[in-house]
């Protein structure tokens, strides 16, 4: 198997046509068909197949292309760990943040990082937290940010903050608040808006009420935060969440945060790398930044209901 192979197929799976894949690599069509039917016939597998779309991947192949990004990913990173500058780094650095973390992060990042490193290619991911830990392990990221949830043992950490999570209400809701703060009870008996489990906050705000010998009986499950920002200002219900995922409709006034008070409902937010690929200088510039500007937005206010952590 060669590398030259990857490459090929990576692009044929991107484009979803052979003839474009040999056009952006620069290659006739026929020896690209011949690299593809070496690699499958290596793999003893089929791992494309036509459909009306164009070519996509079988189940086999599509495994085979996340192996194949990975590979790809850190053999561009190790060449240009030899190759770049630690006073002015460069090359391709990813970095994965959640949903729920990236309406405070995702913009202050992007900007911090092409002011501070124009020679930095950042490419920033949004996921589900489970979508993130993986793509994190197979080398596809470079960096993560996650949340401590006790599990994060096989990555090395660096702390950025402590998040609490608010009692959130459209600002004129039949669901409002009267004062600066609500009990964890009270906010229960309220129609809750909340993600899915398959995000990382929905099982720390489920324990949390355990603890408390409550209930969340009357829960409206939503997996896209988009919608449940939807479901907010069509005054469906209340929600339990950090602020920032809607922070930006808080400052404007549109949504209204209040603390909740006797319950320790908070999340500890981390930025993640492998213990087992060596960061880029690229990659350890872009670490050291995320530090400072989580650090930063804390520390101005702009990044509601948080207490800096930074090491």
């Amino acid at each position: 198997m060669e590398l030259r192979q990857l490459r090929y197929f990576v692009a044929i799976v991107d484009h979803g046509s052979l003839s474009r894949a040999a056009k952006v690599l620069h290659i006739v069509q026929p020896a690209l068909t011949q690299q593809l039917q070496l690699l499958e016939d290596e793999l003893g597998c089929l791992l494309l197949h036509r459909s009306a779309q164009g070519m996509q991947a079988t189940d086999a192949g599509k495994i085979f292309y996340e192996h194949a990004q990975a590979i790809l990913k850190q053999v561009s990173d190790a060449k240009s760990a030899v190759s770049q500058s630690s006073d002015r780094p460069s090359g391709t650095v990813a970095l994965g943040i959640p949903q729920s973390a990236s309406g405070a992060l995702a913009l202050p990042l992007l900007k911090a990082v092409r002011t501070t490193y124009p020679d930095i290619v950042f490419q920033l991911t949004e996921e589900l937290t489970g979508n993130l830990t993986e793509q994190l392990k197979s080398g596809r990221l470079n960096l993560a940010i996650l949340f401590d949830d006790g599990q994060l043992g096989s990555f090395s950490t660096k702390t950025l903050v402590e998040e609490e999570l608010m009692y959130i209400t459209r600002y004129d809701s039949q669901f409002a608040c009267k004062r600066k703060t609500i009990t964890l009870a009270k906010a229960l008996e309220a129609t809750l808006i909340l993600p899915s489990v398959q995000h990382g906050v929905r099982p720390r705000i489920e324990s949390v009420v355990r603890q408390a010998g409550l209930k969340t009986d009357h829960v409206i499950d939503i997996t896209s935060i988009a919608i449940l920002k939807s479901a907010l200002m069509a005054d469906m219900g209340a929600t339990i969440l950090p602020v920032s995922p809607l922070l930006s409709e808080i400052q404007r006034g549109e949504l209204s945060a209040h603390a909740i008070s006797g319950a320790p409902l908070s999340r500890t937010v981390v930025l993640c790398a492998s213990k087992n690929i060596p960061l880029t200088n690229a990659a350890m510039a872009v670490e050291k930044l995320v530090q400072q500007v989580a650090h930063d937005l804390c520390e101005t206010g702009i990044w509601i209901g948080t207490k800096s952590l930074r090491q």
